[in-house]
C-alpha cells in the first residue's frame, strides 16, 4: 500500500520534503529550513490511533515522496473532533496525484479517528492547494488578510473547512 503510518525512519524524508517547500513561499510560514532535531518532538506528537502522520511511498521499499498530518486544532478539549491538516509532496513527485491520494485517505479514515471537522490554513496565493481542497469538498470558511510576510510580500491566509459525515 502506498500510504502508511509514518515511522521514525521516515523523518529525514519528511523533513526534506517540508524544507523543499520553504523557498517557494507557497506552503509554509517557515522562512528557514528546519532540522531533524527540531522535528523530533513534533514527530512524537502524532498517534496513529488519534492524530496520524501518513506518508506516501510510490513503491514498498521507496522513500516517502509525500506526507499528510492531522493535528489537533487549538489544543482545547472542546475541539477534540476538529483537526488541522497539512500535506506536502516532494518537488519531483508533484502533479502526480499524491496530495489527492493522501487527502482522500485522510477523509476516508477520519470517522474512525473521531474526526468531524477538518481545517486547512492555506496562503491565498497557493492556487494548487486551494484547488485540491475545493475538489475534495472543502469550502472557504474565512480569510485573514495580509497576516504573513513572505519574501517581502504580505500574504493572506485562507481558511478552508470540511465537515465529515
Amino acid at each position: 500500500m502506498p500510504i502508511r503510518d509514518a515511522q521514525t525512519t521516515d523523518l529525514p524524508e519528511i523533513v526534506a520534503i517540508y524544507n523543499a517547500s520553504i523557498p517557494g513561499h507557497m506552503a509554509t510560514a517557515d522562512t528557514a529550513a528546519v532540522t531533524l532535531a527540531q522535528r523530533e518532538d513534533w514527530f512524537r506528537e502524532f498517534d496513529p490511533k488519534l492524530r496520524p502522520l501518513w506518508v506516501h511511498c510510490t513503491a514498498d521499499a521507496a522513500p516517502a515522496d509525500g506526507w499528510l498530518s492531522l493535528r489537533s486544532f487549538y489544543g482545547r478539549p472542546a475541539y477534540h473532533a476538529t483537526v488541522e491538516i497539512g500535506v506536502y509532496v516532494a518537488p519531483v513527485a508533484q502533479r502526480r496525484g499524491i496530495a489527492r491520494r493522501l487527502l482522500d485517505h485522510a477523509l476516508l479514515h477520519a470517522p474512525a479517528l473521531g474526526i468531524r471537522t477538518m481545517l486547512a490554513f492555506v496562503f491565498g496565493h497557493n492556487a494548487p492547494s486551494i484547488a485540491l481542497l475545493q475538489q475534495a469538498g472543502f469550502a472557504s470558511w474565512g480569510l485573514l488578510p495580509r497576516v504573513a510576510e513572505l519574501g517581502g510580500a504580505e500574504r493572506d491566509l485562507a481558511i478552508f473547512g470540511r465537515r465529515i459525515g
